[in-house]
């Protein structure tokens, strides 16, 4: 069995670590190389950098903070936000990120998957994906930091993001995210299910055991939060050691 995934992440505006509830009412959470570092030492599996100003101003702040936290960690990390073409995918790897996290863009031209897997491959194209409920058992797909609804069905999208060459779908629940009373896991498992790809459950997290549910019941093969490690509320340690006693196989 593979080990299961505890990821932080880190929203990042204009060279800041951002967060709010269902992606309104952002607050300042700190700097992200220095949080970066932290989760390192603290035994994160990777990092999620989302640039939520990709502005041109703001993807340029952006590339110098990936170089500098490319230096001070020892963990790989995803990027993602504003990345519309394969230039912009080789410019954030040069930085040092080992992923590329592709949301809008991917919707708008879905081959531009295909294309950062021909060249990087699947393992560094990560599509993210923005749910939000609209039925039982059904949720359509936002894009645009979660402004614009596109008529799209989750389900139907990830697997087309699979079969385009996604090596991974991280997968957020719109409406838990930020709420703190736990993860989609209907909608995490739902997509877990369809695709063979890893899903990262995003959205929700507000205590250890919402970690658990998500990596049982929700199918989840990571689970990513954001303000409950930012504000220490919990530590990735404790969720570590919270997992390993429930049986479920973490690294240490």
């Amino acid at each position: 069995m593979l080990a299961k995934r505890i990821i932080p992440c880190l929203d990042v505006k204009d060279g800041r670590v951002v967060k709010g509830v269902q992606f309104l009412g952002l607050r300042d959470a700190g700097d992200p190389v220095e949080l970066a570092e932290k989760y390192s030492r603290e035994g994160a599996d990777e990092l999620v950098f989302l640039d939520i100003s990709a502005s041109h101003e703001g993807r340029k702040t952006m590339v110098e903070v990936i170089e500098r936290t490319a230096a001070n960690i020892t963990i790989p990390f995803t990027v993602g936000g504003g990345i519309n073409s394969v230039d912009d995918m080789k410019r954030i790897l040069r930085a040092g990120a080992d992923k590329i996290s592709l949301n809008t863009a991917a919707v708008l031209r879905p081959e531009l998957i295909q294309e950062g897997a021909a060249v990087f491959g699947s393992q560094c194209i990560v599509v993210a994906i923005d749910a939000r409920r609209t039925g039982e058992n059904r949720w359509e797909v936002y894009t645009h930091g979660g402004r614009n609804a596109t008529g799209r069905d989750v389900i139907a999208w990830a697997k087309e993001a699979e079969a385009l060459g996604a090596g991974e779908i991280l997968l957020t629940s719109m409406d838990d995210d930020g709420e703190k009373k736990g993860f989609g896991i209907d909608l995490t498992a739902a997509v877990s299910e369809a695709v063979g790809i890893p899903v990262i459950a995003s959205g929700g997290a507000g205590a250890r055991e919402h970690f658990y549910e998500v990596l049982t019941e929700g199918k989840a093969d990571a689970a990513l939060a954001a303000s409950i490690f930012h504000y220490e509320e919990t530590s990735i340690q404790a969720v570590k050691d919270y997992l390993l006693g429930k049986g479920v196989v973490v690294r240490p």
